[in-house]
């Protein structure tokens, strides 16, 4: 199907674009069509997921490609515990399409409305320093490339290519099938405490190596860390979830609809926002819970906001987020939204944040009401000084100059691009500023 005239927002705000038209496809062979007769007319093409990058990475200012209509299971290695998808299958949706099979994806994030190719397209990730990020779950891989056909990265096919392609910024063509390598379903045991932020810093990269997930968010002006321990469990383990009520008070009634009513006052009065922090602060964590593992790691997020996020070398962390923290100080920043600090196992893909080393994340965020130009910025500078990578779906600054000297496969990557597309049929402006010309 074919429209045209809309204006396309990404779920942030921060980028839109009104394609010369948009395509729905309902098939793979669809999609090729639709990338022939892009080309055919001189049209870049980019395909969306939800929307839910905060960079312009999915913009598409010629034909843009919902892929709404390609969802689902195609085949299942229940051997091998392998699961095939259509590129537009949703992260929520994958608990229900997995249960019958008895399968769980290893690890998530704490947001689950992207797309499967949308999500390892930019690097999505949870945390667990011995847990890469979703990416790494790959094992196969179809895409449409610029001449309209099928390639495909497995065992079997091209497997020298699937580092390249399992987290390719859609950079080499578009996403129509995903093989990712589950687990057995597992349950978390979840343990959120409040604790002071500064006895946390010196032993962060023991408490995160000790467990199998941790994570901690600092509301900034308060002296309070919201620490996130998972222990996995067997499948078949007992289970404790929160209550529907509790549940319903903690991640809605309070972390979204009161949240948004203090963020909404910190705009209009920026000076009640550290006192803002402190109520915050106390409203939040301190429950343990034990439940099914997507039910542990994601969590509902309905407040907009503008986020920044960079992976730094494991042993750079507590630096990081020290300087981070005096930097808020120095400047007098009013921070409303926490800072989140996770971990990442190294892996080998090109252009994962994690390429080649152990990892921490800072992320930043500010309210979407806010501008986040100055604050953004200062950050970076932070984390360019400490070998900082930033993440491809979220808010950064930096050039293909600046990013090549933090990616070893950099340059492999951009040469299988002008062999994959050299008439940048995949291109648009966030791309040409991050892999160049």
């Amino acid at each position: 199907m074919t429209a045209t005239g809309a204006i396309w927002r990404n779920w942030a705000r921060t980028e839109q674009a009104k394609p010369v038209r948009v395509e729905r496809p309902s098939s793979i062979g669809a999609v090729q069509r639709a990338v022939k007769a892009a080309a055919g007319a001189g049209l870049p093409i980019k395909a969306v997921g939800a929307g839910h990058s905060f960079t312009g990475i999915a913009v598409a200012p010629g034909v843009l490609l919902e892929l709404d209509d390609l969802q689902g299971v195609v085949s299942v290695d229940r051997e091998r515990s392998r699961v095939t998808l259509l590129a537009g299958t949703r992260l929520h949706a994958l608990p229900r399409l997995l249960r019958p099979y008895g399968l769980a994806m290893e690890n998530l994030g704490d947001v689950d409305r992207q797309s499967i190719s949308g999500a390892i397209s930019t690097g999505t990730h949870g945390t667990g320093t011995t847990f890469g990020g979703l990416s790494t779950q790959v094992v196969g891989i179809t895409i449409v490339t610029a001449d309209g056909e099928l390639l495909t990265a497995d065992e079997h096919e091209h497997p020298e290519l699937l580092p390249a392609l399992a987290l390719s910024l859609g950079a080499l063509g578009i996403i129509v099938q995903v093989t990712l390598q589950c687990v057995p379903a597992f349950v978390l045991q979840a343990v959120e405490r409040p604790e002071p932020v500064e006895p946390l810093l010196p032993t962060l990269l023991e408490r995160a190596a000790e467990v199998d997930h941790f994570e901690f968010y600092w509301f900034p002006h308060t002296d309070t860390a919201l620490t996130k321990t998972n222990t996995r469990l067997p499948g078949d383990a007992a289970r404790a979830p929160i209550p529907p009520l509790r549940r319903w008070v903690d991640d809605t009634a309070i972390a979204n609809g009161a949240y948004r009513v203090l963020c909404n006052a910190g705009v209009a009065a920026p000076a009640i926002i550290p006192r803002m922090n402190t109520l915050a602060d106390k409203l939040t964590g301190n429950r343990e819970f034990t439940d099914h593992s997507t039910n542990v790691f994601t969590t509902s997020r309905t407040v907009r906001f503008k986020e920044m996020e960079y992976a730094v070398p494991a042993e750079h962390l507590p630096e990081a987020f020290r300087r981070v923290r005096e930097l808020i100080e120095e400047r007098r920043f009013r921070i409303s939204f926490p800072i989140e600090v996770r971990f990442a196992a190294a892996d080998d893909l090109w252009l994962s944040t994690a390429s080649g080393r152990a990892s921490g994340y800072i992320a930043v965020h500010r309210f979407f009401r806010e501008d986040p130009t100055e604050y953004f910025t200062a950050v970076e500078e932070i984390m360019i000084g400490l070998e900082g990578r930033p993440h491809w779906g979220k808010m950064n600054f930096r050039d293909a100059a600046s990013l090549k000297t933090v990616y070893p496969r950099f340059d492999d990557f951009t040469a299988l691009r002008d062999r994959l597309d050299p008439g940048r049929l995949f291109a648009n402006d966030y791309l040409r500023r991050v892999l160049g010309e």
